[in-house]
């Protein structure tokens, strides 16, 4: 993304370890969990890739249309896997479809072309940013604590099976892809 060097490589450490504890999760035993994993690990990563500072690193023309390809056969899969297990799905398919979306963009636009101008942010730009706002603060509300019932403990986990870290990792990539988002 082309902005502040800072904040960049925040958003780079954010997506990054949020793509890493996702393949942490891929090794759960419950299948739901680990074919959703997948996507979320690839979608980390690629938020990591492409929110690295223009002025650190500045890819080759060909990595956007590798974007383009890598995110939209995630999308295509999300759909498959919607179709077959349920909505959340959808939510990596449309992820994978701003993935693809940011790519278009960054690989038409020259380095300085980022900016709103004065008519304002494109139509997709905007229903991506209303989409991912609500999604960010309808995880935040599923973060916040259920009163527990009495005398019944949670079972011991490993790091791959809590959900709650789980959501709090689905947290933070909507917020960096709402960063991400403005940014363009």
């Amino acid at each position: 993304m082309h902005g502040p060097v800072s904040p960049g490589w925040l958003l780079v450490a954010l997506c990054a370890v949020a793509g890493a504890y996702c393949l942490l999760r891929m090794r759960s035993h419950e299948g739901e969990q680990r074919r959703a994993a997948g996507g979320e690990a690839l979608m980390g990563f690629g938020m990591a890739a492409m929110a690295v500072p223009a002025a650190a690193f500045t890819p080759p023309a060909w990595a956007w249309a590798g974007h383009v390809v890598v995110f939209g056969a995630a999308g295509l899969r999300a759909l498959y896997a919607a179709a077959r297990y349920g909505g959340h799905h959808l939510h990596h398919f449309v992820g994978a479809a701003a993935m693809v979306y940011m790519a278009v963009v960054m690989a038409g636009s020259p380095a300085h072309a980022h900016g709103h101008g004065v008519s304002g942010p494109p139509a997709a730009t905007g229903a991506l940013l209303l989409y991912f706002t609500g999604y960010v603060l309808l995880s935040g509300v599923r973060l916040l604590p259920v009163v527990a019932v009495a005398g019944g403990g949670a079972p011991t986990a490993g790091w791959g099976d809590r959900p709650e870290i789980a959501r709090a990792c689905r947290l933070s990539m909507g917020i960096a892809m709402l960063a991400m988002l403005a940014a363009m």
